[in-house]
């Protein structure tokens, strides 16, 4: 995912401060995310779960970014099209509903592991923090294929 994100990063960023922000916003929670899994280039040489004070601080980053997103980048794409007299397309539309369907399952994992309850970690962390990866992965998807629309519409403004 890292990789991916690099390569997105050197395509869409520098030309729009707000998709900047976002991909390095992206950027931080997935470093954490490698972290915690113990992924490359963050191997873990222990074969043991994180430590709860590291899951939660993963948690909260990922309500952060989750939050970010719905109620700060949105919020900051929508005032620049205002301003520019351009709205958004039915793609761009189902881009956002797709990635919206991404939420309560991250919510659900943050709520279920904000709890430090040493026994639900040790029986469900692994299965949960996986299959929570694929679900990041998606939504990164549904955002780059935003990005790239969000991008567009910013690079060429109606009446440009």
């Amino acid at each position: 995912m890292l990789t991916r994100l690099n390569q997105f990063q050197e395509q869409w960023g520098g030309n729009n401060d707000v998709i900047d922000h976002w991909l390095s916003t992206r950027q931080d929670l997935l470093v954490e995310y490698c972290k915690l899994a113990g992924l490359p280039p963050f191997d873990s040489s222990a074969s043991s779960l994180p430590d709860f004070s590291s899951i939660q601080s993963f948690t909260q980053h990922l309500i952060d970014y989750i939050s970010e997103g719905h109620f700060k980048i949105y919020n900051m794409v929508m005032a620049k099209w205002d301003a520019t007299g351009f709205s958004p397309t039915e793609e761009m539309s189902q881009l956002y509903a797709h990635i919206t369907k991404t939420t309560d399952p991250i919510l659900n994992f943050t709520d279920k592991y904000s709890k430090d309850d040493e026994e639900l970690l040790l029986s469900d962390f692994d299965n949960d923090f996986s299959t929570l990866g694929e679900i990041i992965e998606a939504r990164f998807e549904l955002e780059d294929g935003l990005i790239e629309q969000i991008s567009s519409s910013l690079a060429h403004p109606p009446g440009a």
